[in-house]
């Protein structure tokens, strides 16, 4: 027992270290891990739970393939057993989300913290997106975020307050009378300010409780009530004003409430127009078909000019012109000063023997 605790140990002489058989592991040999369950699961077949911290004597082996790492960093996959049934149940580790993740023989259970950081965080990535793209948005979340500090810090104020009157009283009451006096001219000058903070938040109070305007029975405000009121309500007239003078001097117009009997007389109207509305389109189609029919019954009457007529002439008398126009013309070229005449007129034109 006591050479297992010393701190040197006897080496012999001739010992020599390559001597000694080394053990060749493989690489895809389980590795024995004592661990716990980092999340609770139910087995798929015997429908036993197993809850987050159970401990188990797992084996671990790195992953591989494409899904082997992440970002360089190696994932390992752990085998346990069901505890109920003896099912394998694998999980593999989760680098991106810092978590584990379940492969197969078990599912697991629902975790509400995981939903809800999960719509937390997408909620600020919203958030930011719509800053990023609206400035006025960005410039409206600090304003609020601005008075919700302030709405804290006057609540703290007030807190902080009313701890020390507590205080002040419970100082006061366990002293009895001197006590109390002692308290009082202890805390002059902060009952003051206690009194003083106190009263302000008091008044607050009260103004926002008197802004704030109740419903009365008739589930309107006070202001809205008194305005129906103020209306005047009237039979209908002729000129359709009344007599009550308004502002500016002017009659002002009466509000007429509508009624059964005045419900009857728009009807009656309405019908009235519409009756008039047909019967001027029904004569209106028929005077359209009375001038059609008017125009079909008229009689067609066509004028046709003449031509004039020539006269006849017979073939005698033709002939006996041919015979008086040859003899004309035979007594011309007979007659030799007519010829003469008229070789004598046409001889000073365009001679040869004409000089220039």
């Amino acid at each position: 027992m006591g050479e297992r605790k010393v701190l040197n140990k006897y080496i012999p002489a001739d010992f020599d270290p390559r001597l000694v058989p080394r053990l060749k592991k493989s690489k895809d040999e389980l590795i024995p891990v004592r661990m716990m369950l980092p999340f609770s699961i139910q087995c798929s077949s015997c429908s036993s739970f197993m809850y987050r911290g159970r401990k188990f004597n797992s084996k671990k082996e790195p992953v591989k393939g494409e899904k082997g790492k992440y970002l360089g960093i190696q994932r390992f996959r752990f085998y346990i057993k069901c505890t109920v049934c003896s099912r394998p149940v694998t999980f593999l580790t989760d680098p991106q989300n810092a978590d584990y993740e379940m492969e197969s023989g078990a599912t697991r259970n629902y975790e509400v913290h995981k939903d809800k950081e999960r719509a937390d965080e997408d909620v600020a990535a919203e958030r930011a997106a719509e800053e990023k793209e609206d400035p006025m948005k960005a410039l409206e979340n600090r304003v609020l975020a601005s008075q919700r500090e302030m709405q804290e810090m006057d609540s703290l104020e007030e807190i902080r307050a009313l701890n020390m009157k507590h205080r002040q009283m419970m100082s006061g009451g366990a002293g009895g009378g001197g006590g109390v006096a002692a308290s009082a001219g202890a805390a002059g000058g902060s009952g003051g300010d206690v009194s003083a903070i106190l009263d302000s938040r008091e008044a607050a109070k009260a103004r926002a409780a008197a802004q704030e305007e109740e419903l009365t029975e008739t589930g309107l405000t006070e202001s809205e009530e008194a305005m129906v009121k103020s209306i005047k309500f009237g039979a209908s007239s002729s000129s359709g004003k009344s007599s009550i003078p308004s502002a500016d001097g002017n009659p002002a117009p009466v509000i007429h409430r509508l009624d059964d009997d005045d419900e009857k007389e728009l009807d009656e109207r309405r019908k009235r127009e519409e009756a008039l509305l047909e019967q001027q389109q029904r004569a209106l189609v028929e005077k359209t078909e009375a001038a059609a029919e008017a125009k079909s019954r008229m009689p067609m009457i066509k004028v046709k000019r003449k031509r004039k007529e020539q006269p006849v002439q017979s073939s005698r008398s033709t002939e006996e012109s041919k015979k008086a126009k040859v003899e004309m013309n035979d007594n011309s070229d007979s007659d030799p000063a007519a010829a003469g005449g008229l070789g004598g007129l046409l001889g000073g034109y365009g001679s040869s023997d004409d000089s220039d």
